[in-house]
């Protein structure tokens, strides 16, 4: 089996050493090619070498940003799960996309279920979700694929903070996140007018603050605590959407619980819209509002178009 294995060196919980002991271990197994990220889309740029050359693996260490231009590459413009098979070693600070797939959070743990399933031939093909971003000004962007979740609003608001938070050299730990969340909302979001029109299937949803569309679940982790609020999203299904018409600190809070036991109510009458395996949604933004998509903020938008794509890629699990 030959493979490419995409090393991001500045991700949050590797070392040397560890990196070191994962690549030994791997390259027992598979023809490796090791490349190490040196820019902001380097590993689009590899993954799409490695699809073009017809590569059986593509393995990336990193966290859910890496992961995501790792797919970006993969894909380009069409679905592809006879292409290259993807195999996630986690290394950032959520890794949810890794998680989710069932892979242990510990780096070196992972690779073991990895090399496991490589041996034994384990592999299945899972749904992505596909945004097409319209920004604030400007032209719709080329259509971005993402494994785990995207956001609008207090969600993608809370991701630029924290990279700006790192870009000064903070670490992003659990706590700073929970102080940023809190700052976000008490002090900065706009909570008295909801910005955000939501199109699904079956209708309209007005008033919306935040949307949250998750491709699986749960959203994200709290150190090892997974925050869901749509538990039913899976691969295997189509979008999840957890729309929020109302940002008292009384709903905060009900939603934060709810959040955090995975739930599974349905909607409620005034603050709160869910929908489960839809096959597309558009989001509508009536002034510039905040985006992100698998972790990464992406700055400000008119619109977001999501579509559901069945069965896109092979992942190793």
């Amino acid at each position: 089996m030959r493979g490419v294995l995409i090393v991001n060196p500045h991700a949050t919980t590797t070392s040397p050493r560890v990196t070191d002991v994962l690549l030994h271990a791997l390259a027992d197994e598979v023809d490796l090619e090791v490349i190490r990220t040196e820019h902001r889309g380097h590993a689009a740029e590899i993954a799409r070498r490695a699809q073009d050359e017809q590569a059986d693996l593509v393995c990336v260490l990193g966290g859910d940003g890496t992961v995501n231009e790792t797919v970006n590459g993969l894909l380009a413009d069409r679905a592809a799960p006879a292409g290259p098979m993807l195999a996630i070693i986690p290394g950032g600070s959520a890794n949810v996309a890794a998680r989710a797939l069932g892979l242990p959070a510990d780096p070196v743990e992972a690779t073991g279920e990895i090399l496991q399933a490589l041996r034994e031939r384990r592999s299945r093909a899972i749904g992505l979700g596909r945004v097409t971003i319209t920004p604030w000004e400007g032209d719709p962007w080329q259509p971005r694929w993402f494994l785990a979740n995207a956001g609008l609003g207090l969600d993608a608001e809370i991701i630029a903070a924290m990279e700006a938070d790192r870009a000064k050299g903070h670490e992003a730990t659990p706590t700073r996140y929970l102080v940023t969340t809190i700052r976000q909302f008490l002090w900065r979001t706009n909570r008295r007018e909801p910005a955000l029109t939501v199109d699904v299937p079956d209708g309209i949803v007005e008033g919306v603050f935040v949307a949250i569309v998750q491709n699986t679940s749960p959203w994200t982790y709290f150190g090892s605590l997974p925050i869901a609020p749509c538990p039913d999203a899976s691969f295997e299904t189509g979008l999840d959407l957890f729309a929020v018409r109302r940002m008292s600190f009384a709903t905060a809070m009900r939603l934060a619980r709810r959040m955090i036991a995975g739930s599974r109510a349905g909607s409620t009458a005034r603050s709160l819209t869910i929908g489960h395996d839809l096959p597309q949604l558009t989001v509508r933004a009536a002034r510039s509002v905040a985006i992100q998509v698998d972790g990464e903020g992406l700055g400000d938008v008119r619109e977001a178009a999501f579509t559901s794509v069945p069965e896109a890629l092979t992942v190793v699990a």
